[in-house]
This record gives C-alpha cells, structure tokens and sequence, in this order.
C-alpha cells in the first residue's frame, strides 16, 4: 500500500482484533511490529502450510497474504487466495503483491478476497485501514447473521411468515407429511396453497417422487379430462399417439389439484371413481391400471355451498375433505407484511443487481392498513414494481401506487367514522379526558400538567372541575 491510498479512516475500531500476516519477508517484520502489534494481536506465519494452520489455531478476523512470498510453488495466488478464503470466510482478507497485475483488485475479489493492495507497504497506513475495514466487515457478517436468523424463525419450508396463524399452519405441515392421508388445502388465491403443498411433500416419505401439479381452473373440460386421465391413440381427433395422464404421471408420488372446485361434475365422478379403485383408465382405453399416488387438494371456493347447491358431489367431498388445513390471507396476518417485504426485496434487489433499498416506517404503515385482496402474490408484485422504479435506496409513501394509497385513507377514515356515525361532543370530550388524565398521571400536579399539555393553568383546572378529576 503506498501513501496517498485515497481511503479516509471515518472510524475507528474499539476492539483488538486478531491478524495473521502471512509473508516471509523478514524485512517487514520491523515496522509490522511498530505499527500493527499495538493494535491487534498478530500471528506471523511465514509458509502456506504456516498459513492454514494459523488459521486452524488462532482462527483470525484478519488475514493479511503476501502472495509473492506465500503462495504454494506453481500455484496461481489467485486461487490460492480462494483457497484462504474457504478455510476462513468470516476474516477480512487481504491480498498483498509487489507484480501490478492487471484486474488484480477484481481477479481478487472474484476468489474470494476483499482487497488487493500492490506494495511497498505504508504500515502506518495499513492499520487505520484494516482497523476500519475488520470493523465494517464484522458489522456486516453480524446484521447478515441476524437476518438469518430472524428469517429462520420465521419462515418454514419456502413460506415466510411467523405470525400465530402461520405457526398453526406450520404444525398442521409437520403433522400431516409422514402420512399419504388426502388433504385439503383452503385460502384465498394468493395465500401459497402450492407452497405448502411442496412444504407436505419435501417433509414427507414421497419428497423424491413425482410431485404432478394441475390447475383445474386453466383449462376447459375437454382439455383438462385428457391431461388427468390420458388417452390412447385414436381415442379421440388429434390423439395421434398414446399419452399418460397426469395421475399416472404421478404413480408412486404425489398429485396436487389446484381449484379443484372448478372441476365440473362429470369430471368428478371420474376422479372419485379413480379415488376408490386406486386405478385410471385413460380415454378410449380398455384397461384400469393401478396408481398409488398421495392426493392433495387445493380450493379458494366455499365447497359446502356448492354441494349444497348440486354443483360438487357430496361423495367426493367426503372423501378429499379428510384434513383440511386454512391458510390465513394476508390481512389476518399483518405481522408477517415486513418479513414478507424485506424478503422480496433482497430477491429482487439481487435478481436485478441493484443496491439493497430500504422502506420507510411510513410506507410500511400504509401497507400494513392494505387490505390484501390478493394477497401474498399482490405483495410481491408490489415489492417487485417499487424495486425497478424507486430512485434512490428508500422507498417513500410517495412511491406507493396511489389506488393502494385511496385505499388507506378509505380505511383510515372508515375507522374514525363509521358508518353509523359519530357523537361529536362525545368523542370531543373522551379526547380531552384521556389526554388530562394521562397528563395528570405523568406529571401529579396540575401545573406540571398544564405545562405538558402548553395551556394555561386556570384552564387545566377548569377542565378538571368538569370532568370531576
């Protein structure tokens, strides 16, 4: 590192960290013990083997290479910096050569190293530097492990969410994945009924079997009986070769009917039919073949009210509604909107390569009030579209779309005024009386009070008298 670095030393560290400076170069060792050894508890190792074992010992939080001294014979130091880098990925390592190599600070950072520095070495320099760098990279590793740490608290299998409601979801999972029992999964769309599908699956006995999803809903009857059921060839125009349906796709594993409300009756039939005989017969087939598949069931449909209205067999809803598990929308879960936030933003702040954004505790009031008809997929398709076109790292009330925002204030004023109305005198004089009373709590005195409410004291008093405090 030589004078004039053009780093500028904004902070310094408070505690002693420990440094393994790995070079054989003796020269160095007089101003590294003037300029280093007073401010960190330095380990000199002179060899690569010195080196890793330095490591394995002393387990530094800064490690200090001189590449051209230290790097095994024949060996790129570029990968071996890699090398250090996997023996310690917590330590701030530093990478020191006297060659200037080109794209030596990027080939570096790209093994796994935080700074390339070319020498002859200001060692005065050196330490003002690596002391605020040791500090900043130890801050770091610290808020990204309690991310982590709070993201594993609260999330399950790919869902997020550590609210009551989504802890009764996550026991329902835990509970009903070792068996093959059918289960129903209900929500309104949006909520992840796939997610926990694969989270029943991934936890079970079939996580390595077909797992064969269908949306009952995007297809129209015709279309969706072959997809389920197959069909042989010439069965019907256009069935030029044989083809197996998505149940016999799922032999062994597991079949996932999303919006199976939308099935129409007579497509029901066939699959309670196949639900009893554990066998599917493919269209113009002559002959059943035995499946063993594990049913799960997704709806965002009252299914009582459609049996009840004829529009899906009782029979059938007997037997897929063995275990059905709720998934709370998004706005009986309120408490789960940052952790869903924050996670959208690092997968798409990192999707699109841009700087980790932050939101402002404003926004984020006025996200939390949203109603949610869409629910987790409306958030992260909010999350997504704020990404791409905020300016700057802070998302603002201001650049919420403005339907969400009407949204809130219609709440907001909802909630001041119903519809019934208000009492204005009354709710004038709750106002006033909360307000005296608590300022007569903090306080104990009506001076005191009327000085923390900024009124005059013969007022205090006098709105004391009439409400009797």
């Amino acid at each position: 590192m030589k004078k004039g670095m053009g780093r500028a030393v904004t902070a310094r560290a408070t505690r002693r960290f420990r440094l393994l400076f790995a070079t054989s170069d003796h020269s160095a060792l007089t101003d590294m013990g003037q300029e280093l050894a007073p401010a960190f508890f330095v380990s000199i190792a002179g060899t690569p083997d010195d080196l890793m074992s330095g490591i394995r010992q002393n387990n530094p939080e800064i490690i200090v290479v001189d590449v051209d001294t230290v790097t095994p014979h024949g060996k790129d130091f570029f990968a071996h910096v890699g090398e250090v880098r996997a023996a310690a990925p917590g330590a701030l390592l530093i990478a020191i050569s006297r060659t200037p190599l080109r794209n030596a600070r990027q080939r570096t950072r790209a093994a796994g190293g935080d700074e390339f520095l070319l020498a002859p070495i200001d060692f005065a320099e050196l330490r003002e530097y690596l002391l605020e760098a040791a500090e900043e990279r130890l801050t770091r590793l610290e808020a990204q492990r309690l991310r982590e740490e709070i993201s594993s608290k609260n999330s399950f299998c790919d869902l997020i969410g550590g609210s009551d409601e989504m802890r009764r979801v996550y026991e329902a999972i835990r509970r009903v994945a070792p068996g093959t029992t059918t289960v129903m999964l209900r929500g309104e769309s949006g909520t992840g009924k796939e997610l926990v599908a694969r989270a029943i699956v991934s936890l079970g006995s079939r996580r390595d079997a077909p797992f064969i999803s269908v949306n009952c809903a995007a297809l129209p009857e015709n279309l969706l009986e072959s997809e389920l059921f197959g069909h042989e060839k010439g069965a019907f125009t256009g069935a030029h070769a044989s083809r197996p349906g998505q149940i016999e796709l799922a032999d062994g594993g597991t079949l996932f009917l999303d919006e199976i409300g939308a099935l129409g009756l007579s497509l029901q039939s066939k699959l309670l039919r196949v639900l009893e005989d554990h066998a599917v017969q493919r269209l113009g087939g002559k002959n059943a073949k035995k499946i063993d598949f594990r049913l799960i069931c997704a709806t965002n449909e009252n299914v009582e009210d459609m049996v009840a209205a004829g529009r899906f067999r009782e029979d059938l809803y007997y037997r897929i509604h063995v275990i059905p598990i709720h998934l709370p929308a998004l706005r009986e879960r309120t408490d789960d909107i940052p952790l869903l936030f924050d996670h959208f933003l690092h997968i798409f702040c990192t999707a699109n390569d841009l700087p980790m954004k932050r939101i402002e505790p404003e926004a984020m009031d006025v996200l939390e009030s949203h109603e949610w008809p869409g629910n987790v997929r409306e958030l992260e398709n909010l999350v997504q579209r704020l990404v791409l076109m905020t300016e700057g790292d802070t998302i603002r009330v201001i650049d919420l779309p403005q339907p969400l925002l009407r949204q809130s204030s219609a709440a907001q004023e909802k909630i001041l005024i119903p519809e019934e109305g208000v009492n204005f005198d009354q709710e004038i004089q709750r106002i006033e009386i909360a307000y005296l009373q608590a300022a007569l709590n903090r306080t104990g005195g009506k001076t005191a009070a009327a000085a923390l409410l900024q009124i005059p004291v013969q007022k205090m008093k006098y709105l004391c008298r009439k409400y009797g405090l």
